[in-house]
Order: C-alpha cells, then sequence, then structure tokens
C-alpha cells in the first residue's frame, strides 16, 4: 500500500467564499463553523461567507478561519468513510488544523489558541516596522548567507520559511529585508515578491508572540497524538503532548522547515498527499520537491470523494 499523509494549510490561503462548493455537498461544514463559532463568540461562517475581505486577511480572524475550514474538510473526509492518514503536517497554522485531525487538540481549543496566536504575532512588532518577501530561483544556501551578512545590531533578516527548493520566505526587520532582497536580486534571484503581511512572522522578532503562547498552553488540553505529526520545526513526527507543546511555543519565532517536512513524508513511504484546506498550494509545493508524487485537493467535493473511495485507502 502505498503511504499517504494529509496536508494542512497556513495562512495566505484565505478567501470570502471559501467552502461554499463543500458547505452544499457536506453538512458537517456548517456544523463545524458553528463549533468554532461558539468558542470564538462571533459567526465565522459569515465572515468566511460574506467577508468584508478587509476583516477576514486580518490575522486573528485569518488563522481560526483557515484552521475551521481544514478541520471541517477533514471531517467530511471521515464522513465519506476516508481512512486515517499516515501522518499529517501543517504549514505553520495548519500545525494546528493537524494536531486537530490527530486528536491532540480539540477543535474549541485550537480555534482559541489561533486567535490567541493571531493577535500575538500582529502584535509583537509595531505596524510597518516589520516585513516579508519570498524568494524565486536562489539555494537555500545563498539565501542563508546573504541574510547572516545583512543582520546587524538593530536590523535583522532571516530565512523563516523554506517551501520548496528555488522558493524560500524572507522576514525581519523592514530595511533589512529589502536591503537583503535587492543584494538576492543581483545574485541571481528570479523575482522577488513582497508579501502583504505587516509583521515578521518565524522569525526572532516574534519571542514576544511565542511567550504569550507558552502562557495560554497552560490553560489547554493537550493530548498524545494518535497520528504522527509532522513538526515544522525540526521536520520530524512526534506524538507525545510534551514535545508538541513545546515545539508549537517555538514555531512562532523559528523557521517552518516545509522542504525537510516534506522530505520527511517522501522517506516514510509516503507519495500520496491530500490537501486539507482552502486552496492548493501545498500541494503545489509537493509537486516541486518531487514531481511523481499524486496530490489532490480536498476542498472540491468531487475530489474528496473519489479520493475517499478510490485512491488514499
Amino acid at each position: 500500500m502505498t503511504g499517504h499523509a494529509f496536508l494542512f494549510p497556513g495562512q495566505g490561503s484565505q478567501s470570502v467564499g471559501m467552502l461554499a462548493d463543500a458547505a452544499r455537498a457536506f453538512g458537517c461544514v456548517r456544523e463545524t463553523f458553528e463549533e468554532a463559532s461558539d468558542a470564538l463568540a462571533y459567526d465565522l461562517w459569515a465572515l468566511v461567507t460574506a467577508g468584508p475581505d478587509e476583516q477576514l486577511t486580518l490575522t486573528e480572524y485569518t488563522q481560526p478561519a483557515i484552521l475551521t475550514a481544514s478541520v471541517a474538510l477533514y471531517r467530511c473526509w471521515k464522513e465519506s468513510g476516508g481512512t486515517a492518514p499516515e501522518f499529517v503536517a501543517g504549514h505553520s497554522l495548519g500545525e494546528y488544523s493537524a494536531l486537530v485531525a490527530a486528536g491532540s487538540l480539540s477543535l474549541r481549543d485550537a480555534a482559541r489558541l489561533v486567535q490567541t496566536r493571531g493577535r500575538a504575532m500582529q502584535s509583537a512588532v509595531p505596524r510597518g516596522e516589520g516585513a516579508m518577501a519570498a524568494v524565486l530561483g536562489l539555494s537555500d544556501a545563498v539565501i542563508d548567507e546573504v541574510c547572516v551578512t545583512h543582520c546587524g545590531d538593530d536590523a535583522y533578516v532571516g530565512a523563516v520559511n523554506y517551501n520548496s527548493p528555488g522558493q524560500v520566505v524572507i522576514a525581519g526587520h523592514a530595511s533589512a529585508v529589502e536591503a537583503a532582497a535587492a543584494f538576492m536580486k543581483e545574485a541571481g534571484a528570479k523575482r522577488i515578491l513582497p508579501l502583504p503581511v505587516s509583521a515578521p512572522f518565524h522569525t526572532p522578532l516574534m519571542q514576544p508572540a511565542a511567550a504569550v503562547m507558552a502562557d495560554a498552553f497552560q490553560d489547554v488540553t493537550l493530548s498524545d497524538a494518535n497520528i504522527p505529526v509532522i513538526s515544522n520545526v525540526d521536520a520530524q513526527p512526534h506524538r507525545k503532548a510534551v514535545e508538541i507543546r513545546r515545539l508549537l511555543v517555538r514555531q512562532v519565532s523559528e523557521p517552518v522547515m516545509w522542504t525537510q517536512c516534506v522530505m520527511t513524508l517522501l522517506q516514510a513511504g509516503c507519495n500520496q498527499f491530500a490537501e486539507c484546506g482552502p486552496g492548493k498550494v501545498l500541494t503545489g509545493l509537493v509537486k516541486r520537491i518531487h514531481r511523481e508524487a499524486q496530490c489532490f485537493a480536498l476542498e472540491d467535493p468531487d475530489v474528496l470523494r473519489s479520493a475517499a473511495s478510490e485512491y488514499l485507502l
């Protein structure tokens, strides 16, 4: 049997109207959003359905929305008779969705945690002082070297998302990101794409947010995972709650090692990957890492049903 893994997307995959088709096909979508809305004390489905987009793109709202959408699709998968994956992994925020799927976190606790996480990450650095940019067409080694040379006492820049070979996101103080990006362009980068965020996620500048999350986890029950969860921090599978909690706190201020996460899954025998959430970003990255991988984007109800009945068995 070919191994299969479920992948859960992070921030950036949201859009007003997402999961509309899935909601028409599966009753569990609205039920899942109602559960999260009750925990958050506002109507999350109304926000996802009607916007406004300006609110949905605010980090404190984006993170619960993507989490809930991802968990809803996983429940649709199970409702359709789909088998449990052998591994789960999530990109940044998506790691929380993966933990709900693995039985380590309840949806209610996860929704409140990622709302806290979103607020803490946004407030850790004053608006306008941080920046992020995607670098296309340079090796990890060159990007790392350039970042080191452009860090100063009052200006930080570093690689924060190793998404796939030739696609890395850098982040830090806006001035340092701009200077490093210009140097990378001269060094041969094909494109430098500034990202529409105002906070430098997954950098040491997020240490205040990491401290907030360490406190938040004191009030949450975290169980051992039923399915191995690949951590963003070390790209290794984990089941023990004590390890998961420690790594989630570190994740806020450390890079997302996504390429390495996918390589770990491939080395474990996985060749089928289902993106369980809005969009197709992660399956696209998997294809860049391993062209022969079989990928499914489960936001489409027809794809979800056929994958559950024919492929991921």
